[in-house]
C-alpha cells in the first residue's frame, strides 16, 4: 500500500481522520486493524512532511545542549552496543553528575562510524512526545520513540527482530531496510531474538519479504517479531522509531491468574497446609485446580489491568506555574477541562488516574462522572470546589493549555 504517485494527501478526504491515517498509512484505522495489525508488515511510500516532529536540529540540539544523560543516549557499532564511559562525562560546574552526553566525544564517534540512538525520545522532544501520546490514545496500547542517527554507508544493528510493533518513519537521508518474516511469531517481551539467534541468522540469508530504501517521508510498519536489518546509504540518515507495546491475551491471562491468587489467598481451605504423606501432593492436585478454575471464571480482574496498564504511561505535561496560577485565578467562569491522558476510571466512588486516587461523596459522582465523559466546560459545570480540588490534585488543567 503506497501513497498516490505524486506523494500528495488530500486535505479533505483526511479531516477527521486519525494519526494513523493522516500520518503513518494510507489506510483506516478499522482497515489496518483488519488487514495488517499484527499480521505483516506495511510500506507507505511519501507518507508526509514530519519536519514538524523532528530534524537534523533537533538531533544537535539534544546531543549538545540539553545535558541529556544516559540512558537517554545509547551508540553501536558494527552491531556492538559502546559502553557508555565512551560518551559521557562530568557535567561541570554546577551539574553534579557524572554522566551527562559529551559531543566531542559523541562526534568522534559518529564520524568514526557509529549510529547514535536517542532513546525515549517522547519524554525529552515535546512533539514527538506529542504524537506519541495521540497514536497510543488512538491504538488503545502504550507509544514510545527512539530516533536513530546513522552516518553514511553505516549499520548500527545485525539482522534481528524486537518485541513490539514499530512504525518505522524516515526524517532525512535514505536507509535500506531488508525485512524476513518471524522465525517465532509474537514475541512476548521476555522473548527476545537472541533466544533465537541461530534461526535469526539462517531466515536472514534467504528471500527477502521487503528489501527496498527508505526516503523522507516513507513509514514502514513492522509487527513484533519480524526481521530487519538497515543501512545508511550515501548520506546521513535520521529516522524514528515509534514503538507500540502491545497488550496481547498473554498479559489478560497474567492478569485473570494475578486476580485469582489474590482471591484464593483469602479462602482457608487453600491456605490450609497438605496432608503428611508422600501422596499428599497428587491428591490436593485436583482440589486446587478446581478452585483455582472456580477463581478465575468469578474474578474481576478489571481493575487490576487497568491499573497495570496506568502504570504503563504517563500523563500529558503538568507547568507547576501555570497549574498555581489556575488555582489562584479559578473562577466560575474559568474554562477547564480532564488532563490529557491520566487513563481515568471511577470504581465505586473512587477516581482511579496516573497521578494517584480521589475519593468523592456521593453529591460529587454525578460531576466526575460528566468530567470523564468530555461534558464539562467550565468550572461552574461541576462546581467551584470541586473544580478546585482537582485543579491541586493536578488531574483538570485551565483549558487551551
Amino acid at each position: 500500500m503506497t501513497s498516490p504517485a505524486d506523494g500528495s494527501r488530500d486535505p479533505g478526504a483526511l479531516a477527521g481522520a486519525g494519526i494513523l491515517e493522516r500520518r503513518l498509512t494510507d489506510l483506516r484505522l478499522d482497515d489496518f486493524a483488519r488487514d495488517v495489525w499484527s499480521r505483516t508488515a506495511l510500506l507507505t511510500r511519501r507518507a508526509g512532511d514530519f519536519s514538524d516532529v523532528f530534524d537534523a536540529d533537533a538531533v544537535d540540539e539534544l546531543l549538545s545542549r540539553r545535558g541529556l544523560r544516559t540512558p537517554f543516549l545509547r551508540v553501536a557499532r558494527n552491531g556492538t552496543v559502546l559502553p557508555e564511559s565512551s560518551y559521557t562525562s562530568p557535567g561541570g560546574v554546577g551539574a553534579t553528575v557524572s554522566d551527562q552526553l559529551d559531543d566531542t566525544a559523541l562526534w568522534r564517534l559518529f564520524s568514526d562510524g557509529a549510529t547514535l540512538v536517542l532513546q525515549a525520545l517522547h519524554r525529552t522532544w515535546a512533539p514527538v512526545g506529542d504524537l506519541c501520546a495521540g497514536l497510543s490514545a488512538e491504538l488503545g496500547h502504550p507509544v514510545q520513540a527512539n530516533a536513530y542517527v546513522t552516518p553514511p554507508q553505516s549499520q548500527g544493528f545485525d539482522d534481528h527482530y524486537d518485541v513490539h510493533d514499530v512504525f518505522v518513519v524516515q526524517i532525512q537521508g535514505s536507509k535500506r531496510w531488508v525485512v524476513h518474516e518471524p522465525v517465532h511469531r509474537d514475541p512476548l517481551r521476555d522473548q527476545p531474538w537472541t533466544d533465537h539467534r541461530t534461526a535469526v541468522a539462517e531466515a536472514a540469508e534467504g528471500p527477502a519479504y521487503i528489501d527496498t530504501v527508505l526516503e523522507p517521508g516513507d513509514v514502514l510498519y513492522l509487527p513484533r517479531g519480524w526481521l530487519h536489518a538497515a543501512r545508511a546509504k550515501g548520506e546521513v540518515s535520521i529516522h524514528l522509531t515509534l514503538g507500540i507495546h502491545v497488550w496481547t491475551r498473554y498479559a489478560l491471562a497474567e492478569q485473570l491468574a494475578e486476580a485469582a491468587l489474590a482471591a484464593l489467598r483469602e479462602d482457608p481451605w487453600t491456605r490450609a497446609s497438605l496432608p503428611l504423606g508422600a501422596d499428599a501432593t497428587a491428591q490436593a492436585v485436583d482440589g486446587v485446580r478446581e478452585r483455582l478454575t472456580a477463581a478465575v471464571a468469578d474474578c474481576d480482574s478489571a481493575p487490576l489491568f487497568h491499573r497495570t496498564r496506568r502504570g504503563q504511561g504517563r500523563p500529558a505535561p503538568l507547568g507547576p506555574l501555570a497549574q498555581l496560577a489556575a488555582v489562584d485565578g479559578l473562577t466560575p467562569d474559568s474554562p477547564v477541562r480532564l488532563r490529557e491522558a491520566l487513563e481515568a476510571r471511577l470504581e465505586g466512588a473512587r477516581l482511579m488516574t496516573r497521578v494517584g486516587w480521589l475519593d468523592f461523596p456521593a453529591t460529587d459522582l454525578p460531576s466526575v462522572a460528566r468530567l470523564l465523559d468530555d461534558d464539562v466546560r467550565t468550572a461552574a459545570d461541576l462546581g467551584l470546589d470541586l473544580a478546585g480540588r482537582l485543579l491541586r490534585a493536578g488531574v483538570l488543567v485551565p483549558a487551551g493549555r
